[in-house]
């Protein structure tokens, strides 16, 4: 072995976090630790479905959904800063597309019945065909007049919902959703896998992770790329970065139809899971519910976006396991002062505020701090 071999071994084993090149540094897995956590996570969340019961599976699988419309939120409005209020439009998009590719036609309405290999990823190119069309006209207005305009699309679009019954079954009917079934193999059936037999909400939510998993590094790769930088130069002065040669209007589309393809693909596996679909499931509501998951999870963060899902698809099993010992005259739930829902969104309205005040960065952001802080002690810093 050489001395520059031996040298250059010494210094990676020394100092773990110097990083020779960008691409090192910019790594999804650029420490040991990092990639050793993944595993670790991995085999946990592989492991999980066999140790709850299968409403908590659902749960779980709704985690994973959620995830993959707040990762497409999160590279509108926390990577290319344009803030949109409209991810539960594109979501009803996706999910609509969906069933009509993927379901069963009955009475009056449209269902072709296609394989999973095919409306899967229809259920996210049409939303991001939508979202180009729209895209020019988004790209003229930002900050409040940008959320306004995409408020709008999402009362538009419950109204389309509801008068477009051929597709949508219509208001207060609604339609089954598409068969999750991928060449042959119905993902949200029981089966026996390995000689085990594992139920449908077991597999749907393996299929589920998997899928995830795709997006997510496919989001995290994205954002490495010049397109990422783009992305970041629009948010931080579109102004400068219009004068260096980023095209306002191709960045800021493209942002529109990266976020409406995640949605479209989380509302069309949203959709198996709420099983019936109708035009009142996407509103404003839902929209907020993935505010919520980038703004408290962390913007401009991939990891941020996880953790905000799993806060919010599990804060109302907290809220309703609480219900006994909240400081409420009457208690929350039925009957009570306040049900579930409302508490649930005051906690979001709350919570918005004080991150966007004390911690822009979320719960992802005081994870660092707090990792920093172990790391530094006993030193302030």
């Amino acid at each position: 072995m050489s001395n520059d071999t031996a040298k250059s071994k010494r210094t990676t084993h020394g100092r773990p976090r110097l990083f020779s090149s960008y691409s090192g540094e910019m790594a999804i897995f650029n420490t040991r630790v990092k990639l050793i956590w993944a595993i670790l996570g991995g085999a946990a969340v592989l492991a999980l479905p066999f140790f709850f019961q299968r409403d908590m599976v659902a749960l779980f699988t709704t985690v994973f959904i959620y995830a993959i419309g707040g990762i497409g939120l999160n590279l509108l409005t926390g990577y290319a800063g344009q803030v949109s209020l409209g991810q539960a439009f594109f979501l009803g998009i996706g999910a609509y597309t969906a069933a009509v590719l993927g379901g069963e036609s009955k009475g009056d309405v449209i269902g072709l019945g296609w394989d999973m290999a095919i409306w899967l990823p229809l259920a996210g190119l049409v939303p991001a065909i939508i979202a180009l069309i729209l895209a020019p006209l988004a790209a003229r207005v930002r900050g409040l007049y940008l959320a306004i305009l995409t408020l709008g699309l999402v009362f538009i679009g419950e109204h389309i919902f509801k008068e477009a019954k051929p597709l949508t079954g219509g208001a207060g009917v609604g339609r089954t959703p598409a068969e999750p079934v991928l060449f042959g193999f119905d993902l949200f059936s029981n089966h026996e896998i390995l000689g085990v037999d594992v139920d449908r909400f077991t597999v749907y939510y393996f299929a589920c992770f998997i899928i995830f998993v795709v997006l997510a590094l496919l989001a995290r790769n994205f954002t490495r790329s010049r397109f990422g930088r783009s992305f970041a130069a629009v948010r931080d002065r579109d102004v400068a970065a219009e004068v260096m040669g980023v095209s306002l209007l191709r960045t800021k589309s493209l942002a529109f139809a990266v976020s409406a393809f995640y949605a479209g693909i989380a509302g069309a596996l949203l959709s198996v899971i709420i099983g019936r679909i109708s035009p009142e499931t996407w509103n404003f509501f839902l929209s907020i519910d993935f505010l919520a998951v980038i703004f408290i999870g962390g913007l401009a963060t991939i990891t941020g976006s996880i953790m905000g899902a799993i806060f919010v698809v599990m804060l109302p099993q907290l809220v309703k396991a609480l219900t006994g010992v909240l400081p409420i005259d009457q208690g929350v739930g039925q009957g009570g002062l306040l049900n579930v829902f409302e508490l649930q969104t005051i906690i979001f309205g709350v919570l918005i505020v004080v991150f966007l005040i004390a911690e822009p960065r979320g719960i992802y952001g005081l994870w660092i701090r707090l990792r920093n802080y172990f790391k530094a002690w006993p030193f302030s810093y």
